[in-house]
């Protein structure tokens, strides 16, 4: 396949294999394996992104281009810069740890899960890779259905109602999106998104514009008051859909603040950042508190997830204000990347911590952590993974988690010292929910019998927790090739803003 045709080999590749997988995976073991062979060939397919990206190019690279619906000026058009490739290397390789970590625990109707899990992936890269609006949208509808499928035949007991709360708050979300998209395609007569930036929009209708965005993506994030939804999904969803729902899915509302509302309506950004960043700041305050007191392993990790993201949507509107208020392009690079690498880092961070909590959840079947104490003694392996990802979680330099919050910490004092202030405080709510839950769970004397049974890692879990263990240790040692990645396109972005400034 010619690399001009890489981007569509990622996203049908998945694809079709759902429909393979289908077909001729009625058998579990067959269904297993071939779904494994098909989400290890397409991160196979997803390195060459990464190697053949040209940091001197600038614009999106791999470029595919073909005429879709011509009446409406939509194409099928792909494109990729340093932060689409980041994402979409993230997407290829969880989904491979989704597909092993899903080879036990998974035991009824595995070629459908399989499925799911595949559609899910080439939809999820199709975001990421998608420069046609309406394209876009197809995609960002699309990947809801699998997920659908995912909490509400193999969730917990109440996955009805966390599939349908999960479905009506982003679809809801999304119609925002859709009309806006409409508006943007009245007035440039195409669904391009180069285009819709170039648009000439005035003031208001840059505001209408904003909003419509803001509602969509902060659901996606999900940013405080819109993120009911998630800990309900995260605590009724199988392991590996909350693994994907919470490295994957939730990057999407980021990318979109990044890929629609940041250069389609800057000026709108600008003069409303204060809403998302107080919004960011309740997240990383006030959602800390409330994972204080969660009982359920499963949503205490949820509500950590939205705090954390609260730094992703903070490092980017702290940007406009240094950018466009203070002509400070050093610091708006600096709280883009941050927002980045912070996406880039929780996807491994939450991924994990999510699949120890899998881990348990097989011997035990209980997500309580009273149910639990002293594992230590009984699985020093495990313990030693979970207490690596705790400490990721609560932000400790050496670890992924470290980078990205302290650059954008960085690069909000350099534009408002008490804003960062508050953003650091979070740092010290993380650590104390998270060595809370460690010391409940893993340290101490054995809890009970049950825990005094249960057996170390398998040579499967081993994989999947090695495999996130050496990410969150490679960004948060040495960040630089991904930080060197993304710069071409985060500072592309900052031209753009500045060059848009009123």
């Amino acid at each position: 396949m010619p690399a001009s045709h890489l981007l569509s080999l990622l996203i049908w590749l998945p694809i079709l294999g759902a429909i393979a997988v289908l077909a001729f995976g009625r058998q579990p073991g067959v269904a297993r394996w071939l779904s494994l062979l098909v989400a290890l060939a397409t991160f196979v397919c997803a390195i060459p992104l990464w190697a053949g990206y040209l940091p001197s190019v600038p614009g999106m690279q791999f470029v595919e281009n073909v005429a879709w619906i011509g009446a409406l000026r939509a194409n099928y058009a792909l494109g990729v810069d340093g932060i689409s490739i980041a994402l979409i290397v993230l997407t290829a390789f969880t989904s491979v740890l989704v597909i092993i970590g899903s080879w036990g625990p998974i035991d009824k109707r595995v070629s459908q899960y399989m499925a799911a899990m595949l559609a899910l992936e080439g939809l999820l890269i199709g975001v990421f890779a998608a420069t046609d609006a309406l394209l876009f949208y197809v995609f960002f509808e699309g990947m809801l259905i699998p997920m659908f499928i995912l909490i509400g035949i193999w969730g917990g007991p109440r996955r009805v109602y966390a599939t349908l709360k999960f479905f009506i708050y982003t679809f809801l979300g999304s119609i925002f999106m859709l009309v806006g998209l409409i508006y943007l395609h009245m007035k440039t007569g195409q669904f391009s998104l180069d285009a819709f930036a170039h648009a000439g929009l005035d003031a208001k209708e840059q505001a209408w514009l904003f909003f419509a965005f803001l509602i969509a993506f902060a659901i996606k994030v999900p940013m405080w008051p819109v993120h009911t939804w998630l800990p309900d999904a995260h605590v009724e969803a199988p392991t590996g859909g909350s693994v994907i729902l919470a490295a994957i899915m939730l990057k999407v509302g980021g990318y979109g603040f990044i890929r629609f509302s940041l250069p389609i309506t800057p000026d709108a950004s600008q003069e409303y950042a204060w809403v998302v960043i107080a919004m960011s700041l309740i997240a990383v305050v006030y959602i800390g508190y409330v994972a204080l007191v969660q009982e359920d392993m499963k949503k205490l990790v949820a509500y950590s997830s939205i705090a954390h993201m609260g730094f992703v949507t903070l490092g980017i509107f702290v940007a406009l204000a240094l950018v466009r208020v203070n002509n400070n392009p050093d610091g708006a690079r600096l709280a883009v990347q941050g927002a980045m690498v912070q996406m880039i880092s929780h996807g491994f961070v939450s991924g994990a911590m999510f699949s120890c909590i899998g881990v348990m959840y097989d011997r035990l079947h209980t997500r309580m952590i009273r149910d639990y104490g002293g594992i230590v003694n009984v699985m020093p392996w495990f313990a030693a993974f979970m207490v690596l990802f705790a400490m990721a979680n609560c932000g400790l330099p050496g670890t992924s988690g470290f980078v990205g919050e302290f650059m954008v910490i960085l690069a909000a004092f350099q534009d408002r010292p008490l804003i960062a202030a508050v953003a650091a405080f979070t740092l010290i709510i993380g650590a104390a929910y998270t060595l809370w839950l460690v010391k409940r769970v893993v340290f101490g004397e054995v809890g009970n019998d049950k825990v005094a049974k249960m057996q170390d890692l398998d040579a499967r879990e081993w994989i999947v927790l090695g495999a996130f263990a050496a990410g969150v240790l490679a960004v948060g040692v040495y960040p630089k090739p991904l930080i060197d990645l993304m710069e071409p396109a985060v500072q592309q972005l900052v031209q753009q803003l500045a060059l848009a400034k009123m």
